[in-house]
């Protein structure tokens, strides 16, 4: 049972995306038609924030957009999945020294998978999207249902 559950949810994956940099830019290119993720069911396009189930934070989070990350990420509905593009979003990038920057998002919200760049290329995050499909494999179904 566990199976048939997380294969339809590895195949439904439906994401918010919280953009404030430049990897915003990567994604678009991630959705051109050269990679086209939704296309191959990779991540697919949403109706809203209450139906949506994985966050990709793309960039810099400022210590005042902490809350709102944590409000939009609380709304979800379980099970609930992130992940944090580029830099920025991991460790504070260009800013991590500067005061208003938080270093990574990992102190706000729990992080699934980490797609590393400056920006990340679309094959990275495709290669992310993939690394969070076999952890929801793995995962226990009946936990959530």
């Amino acid at each position: 049972m566990d199976y048939a559950i997380n294969w339809g949810r590895i195949w439904s994956l439906w994401p918010v995306h919280i953009e404030t940099a430049c990897c915003s830019v990567e994604f678009g290119a991630a959705s051109s038609p050269r990679f086209d993720v939704e296309r191959f069911g990779i991540i697919e396009a949403f109706g809203s924030l209450r139906q949506c189930d994985l966050v990709v934070v793309q960039g810099t989070i400022t210590r005042k957009m902490a809350p709102r990350l944590r409000l939009v990420y609380d709304q979800m509905p379980e099970p609930k999945y992130v992940i944090a593009m580029g830099a920025c979003a991991i460790t504070g990038g260009l800013y991590f020294d500067s005061y208003n920057v938080l270093p990574g998002i990992d102190g706000v919200i729990p992080v699934d998978v980490y797609v590393p760049g400056c920006p990340p290329r679309p094959e990275t995050l495709i290669q992310g999207c993939m690394l969070l499909q076999e952890k929801i494999k793995r995962m226990k179904a009946r936990k959530f249902v």
